[in-house]
């Protein structure tokens, strides 16, 4: 039985990957390439290991060698699989077998636990055919027979017979899982468990039953021993073809003209020519299993050239002439990789198979030109010319369907005050982490590059969804928005994106890239840090926006900007405290022009910081002829803040007006802390040293930290009106958050003030919760300078005035939504619903009267009308009201739209 009769049995090797041909270059004429090819399948994943830890199943497809033998090499799980069958025997019998049994139990599971000892043995090269035929006596028939035996003895002492079979067949079972393609043993082990069964029953029909199994075994064996030889047959001839492929290659590959290489459906290397390895230092054996990407070098030379194979390979399509840099640790080498896809029979990816050919002195002597004229010498990415040919190409493709593709417009917030305030070699630095950064989240989807300054453009082939489209801005956006390390300090900044496509939004290259810089405008004056899709009526937006900044620079020079003053009341007594001086534009042909529309536009176009000096100038003549006991605050924003000149600037208008300091505050938002550097203490520190008061406006709405507050000199911390406002609806958090700053203040020695309160139910609120001042329309609105004159000239006592709530009762939320408006698809926020309509947050500069569509979910959509907007918030009436349930929510009602679900809740 041992030998080579076995050999009858054994299973030939899987069928080749590639439908019936091998390519293996360089292995030997007959089994070289059979042995690159198991070693291969022993590291990639082609083949299908199917072992668990106890050695009950073998590997579908192990070396014919081992199979030549009729014991596993362990059998370790048959043992615990029998001790576990007889423990559960005698949990059914509710009693022990009789020694016999027990001991023909236990007899069987020590055989399976010697299973390795026996399997040594048949493997001994000094073993005799008598001393393995009889280890396999003892290693399968001897204990497969005692397990029958030891189960027929238990069912005569009381054992459920339907148990004991059930068992036995368990046990039949687990030896096929043990045996698998070891066709002999597996029938032998059968065999021996059904005659050791039928022992204790030794009549007639029992005999007939056991030599008809062995007859049928038997012709089942005859039967795969010709299926045996007609694959081995096969094997052979297949052989022979591969062997003669490999002679032609080794041939081809001997002359110098290139080397081979191959990798699996995972992209490790199965084989590479020795020829190449030694170029990386290695052996073939070396580098066999490694990535593909680990015979290139990732550097700044190769880097488009890494990503070009790798989108190749992840696309699974085939490639020439890549110029790749080698992995050399020596002198640099240069290859172009060729490579195509590997499908098996069944259509099934196994891989890729391709050449390469060294092209190092070609590459050494065009990479300095290619490089200066296609790629950014900071950032490593394209440049404006090669952006600028890759749209072309696309675009001039012959096919209309190549010819689609999007466009991203990049533009970096704040990066000129990084610039500024920690210089040019700060900036550069940043712009190389921002080019890491956008490469990660592009990936290969698409082309990024470096425009110039702090603009870059992402070009993504083929036609986009708008919806993966914005996905991928706001990666973009976010990855953009995380804190940098530059030397040694925290810098935030922030982008803005618009997008374009092809050839929708144009079918030339300076059409479209005309559209997509009024997306990203459109996107800045949306509040950056958001992205926007280009619409027809952004050409009319930009030149209202061109024309909005020439007036307003009219306006500075021709002193139309005015101060309107909004008063603080002390909330102990009701009394006028101070006022917040509020800017204001009296357009000769708008009218009253919102400042969030024109102060955006006046910090792009470099005037906030003259703006901001009239402001502090004015505010200070106009509080030296109030009462001493009032105070004013203005407003400070960030590019002011910047300035190293403020506290001079701050000091000169105080000496003028001869206000004292104590009297004036600046109202700073968190924004200034967005660049952590050294140089915002010293300008807290040296606005102090002035004796100006210090205010942290709308606290909680940005980036909120208490790190702020803790190093801060802050003397009063503002409350958004964001938070007052529905804070006395039903199930609203707003009040415990206004609950938390004031305590916090109070902790702090800090005031507070509670701006926007507009009703009387808000009014008790914020003064029930501790707030220490109250700014709003309950009070009084913004008035100019002659009226907050009049007003402090009388007793200062404020009453207040308004409705007892702000509007009939509605559901307080904060739901995700999604607005369509003008075909961009705008990701905002829900803050309340009733019946009729709602308040969304999120949307700046929403005209009213404009039609929207507000999708809740897929099937759940209602249309609606703008009827106010006020800086990113908008209120909206529903075209159709919707209806309450008993439980409060709300359904949509027949009138609605046929997209939107008739039974949804909200």
């Amino acid at each position: 039985m041992a030998g080579e009769p076995v050999r009858k049995f054994a299973t030939p090797n899987p069928r080749p990957l590639n439908g019936g041909r091998e390519f293996r270059p360089l292995g030997s004429a007959k089994t070289g390439g059979i042995e690159a090819r198991n070693r291969g399948e022993r590291r990639g994943s082609d083949r299908h290991h199917i072992e668990d830890a106890g050695g009950l199943r073998q590997t579908g497809d192990e070396p014919a060698s081992e199979q030549n033998f009729l014991l596993p090499r362990q059998a370790g799980g048959m043992t615990v699989f029998l001790l576990l069958a007889y423990a559960l025997g005698a949990l059914v019998a509710n009693a022990l077998p009789s020694l016999n049994t027990a001991a023909a139990a236990l007899a069987s599971a020590a055989l399976f636990a010697c299973g390795s000892l026996f399997a040594a043995t048949e493997r001994s090269a000094q073993a005799s055919r008598l001393v393995r035929l009889v280890t396999v006596v003892l290693a399968i028939i001897l204990p497969m027979a005692l397990a029958g035996y030891a189960l027929a003895g238990w069912v005569q002492e009381g054992l459920p017979w339907q148990w004991a079979v059930a068992t036995l067949v368990c046990i039949n079972a687990a030896a096929a899982a043990l045996f698998d393609t070891r066709i002999i043993s597996l029938f032998c082990a059968k065999i021996a468990s059904w005659v050791g069964f039928a022992v204790l029953a030794p009549d007639a029909l029992t005999l007939a039953g056991i030599v008809g199994a062995i007859i049928t075994l038997a012709l089942i064996a005859r039967l795969e021993l010709r299926a045996a030889s007609k694959r081995r047959l096969a094997r052979e001839a297949r052989e022979r073809v591969a062997a003669r492929a490999e002679d032609i290659l080794r041939s081809f590959e001997e002359t110098g003209q290139g080397w081979f290489w191959e990798t699996d459906r995972r992209g490790l290397i199965t084989y590479i020519s020795p020829k190449a390895a030694m170029v990386l230092g290695k052996s073939s054996d070396e580098v066999c299993g490694q990535p593909l990407s680990e015979i290139v070098d990732p550097t700044q030379g190769a880097a488009d050239a890494e990503r070009t194979l790798a989108f190749h390979l992840s696309a699974r399509s085939a490639f020439q002439d890549v110029e790749v840099r080698a992995a050399t640790s020596g002198d640099e080498r240069w290859w172009a990789l060729a490579g195509r896809p590997v499908y098996d029979s069944y259509k099934n990816f196994c891989g890729f198979r391709g050449h390469g050919t060294d092209l190092t002195e070609k590459r050494r002597s065009e990479q300095q030109v290619s490089r200066l004229a296609h790629y950014d010498s900071l950032t490593g990415l394209a440049n404006r010319v090669q952006m600028s040919q890759a749209l072309e190409q696309i675009l001039a493709a012959p096919s209309g369907r190549e010819r689609s593709c999007a466009v991203l417009m990049l533009d970096l917030d704040r990066f000129k005050h990084v610039n500024d305030t920690l210089g040019h070699p700060a900036g550069d630095a940043l712009l190389k982490q921002v080019a890491q950064r956008l490469e990660r989240a592009i990936g290969q989807a698409g082309r990024c590059g470096r425009l110039g300054g702090d603009e870059f453009q992402v070009i993504v082939p083929g036609n986009q969804n708008r919806n993966t489209l914005g996905h991928m801005a706001q990666e973009i956006i976010n990855s953009l928005s995380q804190p940098y390390s530059i030397e040694g300090q925290s810098v935030v900044i922030g982008a803005s994106v618009g997008i374009a496509l092809a050839p929708e939004h144009g079918t030339t290259s300076d059409e479209l890239i005309r559209n997509v810089d009024l997306a990203l405008y459109a996107a800045k004056d949306a509040g950056r840090g958001v992205f926007r899709f280009y619409a027809e009526d952004l050409h009319a937006a930009a030149e209202e926006r061109a024309e909005l900044e020439q007036d307003l620079r009219d306006a500075i020079a021709k002193g139309e900007l005015e101060l309107y003053y909004q008063p603080v009341v002390y909330a102990a007594d009701e009394k006028i405290v101070g006022f917040e001086a509020l800017m204001r534009w009296n357009h000769p042909k708008r009218g009253w022009v919102s400042p969030a529309k024109f102060v955006p536009i006046a910090e792009d176009a470099g005037l906030i910081d003259r703006i901001g000096q009239w402001a502090l100038r004015t505010a200070c003549a106009d509080l030296a002829r109030w009462p001493r006991g009032v105070r004013c605050a203005v407003n400070v924003s960030a590019l002011q803040f910047a300035n190293p000149d403020l506290p001079t600037i701050v000091a000169n208008a105080l000496a003028h007006s001869g206000v004292a300091p104590s009297r004036l505050e600046l109202e700073i938002t968190e924004s200034v802390f967005l660049n952590d550097s050294s140089g915002t203490d010293a300008m807290f520190n040296a606005l102090k040293r002035v004796g100006v008061r210090l205010a942290l406006d709308d606290f909680g709405t940005g980036y909120s930290s208490l790190g702020y507050l803790k190093k801060a000199p802050f003397d009063k911390i503002k409350i958004d009106r964001s938070f007052v406002q529905g804070a006395t609806e039903e199930g609203s958090r707003n009040g415990a958050i206004i609950a938390s700053i004031t305590s916090l203040a109070e902790a702090l020695h800090m005031d507070t003030t509670a701006e926007g309160v507009e009703t009387l139910d808000e009014l008790e609120l914020v003064r029930l919760l501790g707030c220490s001042h109250i700014q709003g329309y309950i009070y009084f609105k913004p008035m100019n300078a002659s009226d907050a004159t009049a007003l402090v000239s009388g007793d200062l006592v404020a009453e207040a005035d308004g409705p007892q709530c702000a509007r009939a009762p509605r559901q307080n939320l904060l739901r995700k939504v999604v607005v369509v408006h003008n075909g961009n698809r705008l990701n905002a926020t829900l803050r309340n619903i009733s019946e009729s309509g709602a308040m969304i947050e999120g949307l700046w500069n929403m005209p009213a009267g404009s039609a929207i569509r507000i999708e809740f979910a897929a099937d759940k959509t209602v249309t609606a009308q703008v009827r106010w907007s006020r800086e990113n918030r908008v209120g909206v009436e529903f075209h159709a009201p919707l209806k309450r349930r008993a439980d409060g929510a709300f359904t949509v009602l027949k009138g609605q739209p046929a997209q939107a679900s008739s039974g949804g809740a909200w």
